[in-house]
């Protein structure tokens, strides 16, 4: 059914008069009478009669009356889905039992008056296209991995550089020591299951595996973190990385230690992306919020990939979309 045509049936109805119609569309009263012409021979039925005052509807006009008011608000409900500054803040946290996940959170409990929609994009080309189409109004990733580039026009905020943790069950070597170093851990399995290659922390951690020896396992079906735990926590050799900023809950009996990693602090580098010149009103509360509210690095010596170093001066830029050269 032509909305333009319900629309203009609805304005017959409301006015009572054609002429008057056409003044409150800004269409001339050809233009009015030509959509309700349509509209009739798609109904098969006459919508009104004229009268010497205007026009009344027929029996038939004042049965889809009702129906043509849902219609049009259906499609005032639908537009503002999707229009910026009407539609709700939309915002990919990879992940909601994340770091991130948290970050979006402190931002709602912030300013709980703006609208807020939280999604899960997976990996980060699907992330950062929904960016350039407005799919999404923002996303948190870590940028940018070797052989990518961000595309013209997003910007990059880095918002948490996120400290990770050795987590080991009670009978690990490591279960009892205050904290360990990134080289102590060459040779040591570390299960992470969900370590899929061609996303961003998969790049991460193979880069950490290169520079500090570990061997990370991603063998076998990925049954989620609680079955993890579960693993790490049975066993004298598997251990996994965590971080205190993931919200976590174990059973008691598992006894699971988070043992701190230190000289140098591996670090996650999250950062907020998004595209320069998107209207809605939220995303620049979303920035001041992450922007003030950054928590301070670990101190000491940190280590994250050379590629995920963050920029000095201002957010970083990329200057071609795809494959770099």
């Amino acid at each position: 059914m032509d909305l333009n045509a319900v629309r203009a049936f609805v304005a017959v109805a409301d006015a009572g008069q054609f002429r008057k119609a056409a003044v409150d569309l800004a269409l001339t009263q050809q233009a009015v009478s030509k959509r309700i012409a349509a509209l009739e021979k798609d109904l098969g039925v006459r919508l009104f009669v004229r009268t010497p005052h205007g026009a009344e509807p027929t029996i038939d006009g004042q049965a889809l009356l009702p129906h043509a008011r849902v219609l049009l608000s259906a499609e005032e409900r639908a537009v503002a889905a999707v229009r910026p500054g009407d539609r709700a803040l939309r915002v990919d946290v990879v992940g909601r039992r994340v770091a991130t996940g948290g970050l979006v959170q402190e931002f709602h409990r912030a300013h709980p008056e703006i609208p807020l929609d939280v999604v899960t994009l997976f990996d980060a080309d699907t992330a950062v296209t929904a960016v350039c189409d407005g799919s999404v109004d923002a996303t948190f990733r870590a940028v940018t991995m070797p052989g990518h580039r961000l595309p013209d026009g997003i910007a990059a905020l880095p918002v948490l550089d996120e400290p990770l943790s050795l987590c080991v069950g009670p009978g690990h070597p490591f279960a009892r020591a205050a904290s360990v170093t990134p080289a102590q851990l060459a040779g040591h399995r570390i299960r992470m299951p969900g370590n899929v290659p061609g996303t961003e922390w998969h790049a991460y951690y193979e880069a950490f595996a290169a520079a500090f020896g570990p061997a990370i396992d991603t063998v076998g079906p990925n049954f989620g973190l609680e079955a993890l735990l579960d693993t790490v926590a049975g066993s004298s050799t598997v251990a996994t990385f965590l971080s205190e900023r993931t919200p976590h809950v174990w059973p008691v009996g598992h006894d699971l230690r988070l043992v701190p990693l230190r000289d140098p602090t591996p670090v996650y580098p999250h950062f907020l992306l998004w595209r320069a010149g998107n209207p809605h009103p939220g995303l620049a509360a979303l920035r001041d919020h992450l922007a003030a509210t950054r928590p301070r690095p670990p101190r000491g010596e940190l280590w994250r990939p050379a590629w995920a170093r963050p920029p000095r001066g201002r957010p970083p830029r990329g200057r071609a979309a795809g494959p770099a050269a």
